[in-house]
């Protein structure tokens, strides 16, 4: 009798918490105020693409917005064609070039004006046996390809380099469809760019802000991965989250470079803060838990993700300092497609990653206006989704 007493008071037990488990309310609860539509999360796995994943993923919503057919866009034929171009460059420039597989946004539409662009079903890119992006040992075999070539025992070039580059780029990824069939349509890349996606790679313009270049004129953004030396347009801070508010209202999205390797980014709880460290300012209940503990013990607190916290004030002076120090870096790209608020009333946007759908937002995660500010490299942007003020000061028409 004394056995199944204790089983049933178990058996109560367990389901007390579980039902308490259920009710529990979660950390951050986001209210949606302007979504975009947009095309279904995909991975990039183990390679260092985002960009093209992120740049496509924004190109993919251009064409919805348009009213043209949702189309899944091949990041592998934007990687091959930027490598291929990549490497050109780094042996001109006798190695004196980041050579890696990262890129920018201008790679995705200097790619698509210069080779097209194809459907991921016509080129995925995965010929060398694994089902999803594994670009480790491509990467170090094409890197140490170029490395040879510069290096050259003969002191000059053959004519085969680029050729033999190419052989690789075959082997790994497949070889370049001349034309292909696509909804009972044939198309080579070019005309399918055109003709199918309507995308114009002049409608794109990257943006940025800086302390050390001039506002509202073009510099080249110096970043290792800029192997293009592309220019971004350099606008005050404000001027950044009016250009993302006014985008998103309109129904374009932003395709969003930075760096997520702070503490504030966390995947697993699908937000990205910055809590305000300096804690002067805080009060209350977090100033209290805050109190006489040590950094270790804040950070404990601050990044435990249990409730929403009094974020830090991002300025261009603090956003310089990081940039200069390397604490902000060109480290990932996502795409913003959309705005919302915590249950503080506090302003996040809603972010598009490329790291499949295993978090508790189906591969999106809010971003903090703080966050999105504080640690971001540059956005791509529909120069007609720019604020009229703000394009005219860039001499954007």
């Amino acid at each position: 009798m004394k056995k199944i007493f204790i089983i049933v008071a178990l058996v109560i037990t367990s389901f007390t918490l579980f039902a308490q488990e259920e009710t529990k309310k979660p950390a951050y609860e986001f209210e949606i105020i302007k979504e975009v539509k947009t095309t279904p999360v995909k991975n990039q796995f183990r390679s260092g693409t985002c960009w093209s994943f992120s740049a496509l993923s924004f190109l993919e919503t251009e064409m919805i917005r348009m009213g043209k057919p949702e189309v899944n866009l091949s990041e592998a034929w934007i990687i091959r064609h930027a490598y291929s171009d990549k490497a050109i460059d780094y042996v001109r420039w006798h190695g004196n070039l980041n050579f890696a597989g990262g890129g920018g946004f201008h790679d995705v539409t200097h790619v698509i004006e210069k080779y097209g662009i194809v459907p991921e079903e016509v080129y995925a890119g995965l010929n060398y046996g694994t089902e999803k992006f594994v670009h480790g040992e491509f990467d170090a075999v094409l890197k140490g390809y170029v490395d040879q070539v510069i290096e050259n025992k003969n002191k000059e070039l053959t004519t085969a380099w680029h050729n033999g580059f190419e052989g690789i780029l075959d082997a790994y990824l497949g070889e370049k469809p001349e034309t292909f069939t696509y909804n009972g349509k044939e198309y080579t890349p070019k005309t399918f760019a055109a003709e199918f996606t309507g995308i114009n790679p002049d409608d794109y313009v990257e943006i940025s802000s800086f302390m050390h270049h001039p506002y509202y004129e073009e510099f080249i953004i110096e970043v290792p991965d800029n192997w293009l030396l592309g220019d971004v347009y350099n606008v005050k801070l404000e001027d950044i989250t009016k250009i993302i508010d006014y985008s998103l209202e309109k129904g374009y999205s932003v395709a969003w470079g930075g760096d997520v390797s702070e503490k504030g980014f966390s995947w697993s709880n699908g937000v990205a803060i910055v809590p305000d460290v300096a804690y002067e300012e805080t009060s209350g209940t977090d100033k209290e838990r805050l109190t006489g503990l040590s950094t270790k013990e804040k950070n404990k607190i601050l990044y435990s993700f249990d409730r929403p916290l009094k974020e830090l004030e991002i300025t261009p002076e603090l956003r310089q300092k990081e940039f200069d120090n390397y604490k902000t870096t060109d480290d990932h790209g996502m795409h913003i497609v959309g705005v919302a608020k915590d249950q503080n009333g506090t302003k996040y946007y809603k972010v598009k990653n490329s790291w499949d759908v295993d978090n508790p937002y189906n591969g999106y995660i809010y971003m903090s206006e703080a966050f999105i500010t504080f640690k971001m490299i540059d956005i791509m942007v529909n120069k007609n989704a720019i604020p009229s003020d703000i394009a005219k000061k860039l001499g954007i028409k």
